[in-house]
């Protein structure tokens, strides 16, 4: 299940950047570059609950 949530977060960062660079949303860079660390958080807190879950 570690490996699906991980690809899903490649899969939806790749399409923001990709829309972004098309012009179809405003830039991205300056906003992941402020909460990328927020996004780690959230990675780690989702892998602890799925391993307690066991």
């Amino acid at each position: 299940m570690r490996s699906n949530f991980l690809a899903l977060v490649l899969i939806v960062l790749g399409a923001l950047f990709l829309l972004s660079n098309f012009g179809m949303i405003p830039h991205v860079g300056p906003l992941f570059r402020q909460w990328w660390p927020l996004i780690l958080i959230l990675a780690g807190a989702y892998m602890l609950i799925k391993r307690g879950g066991r």
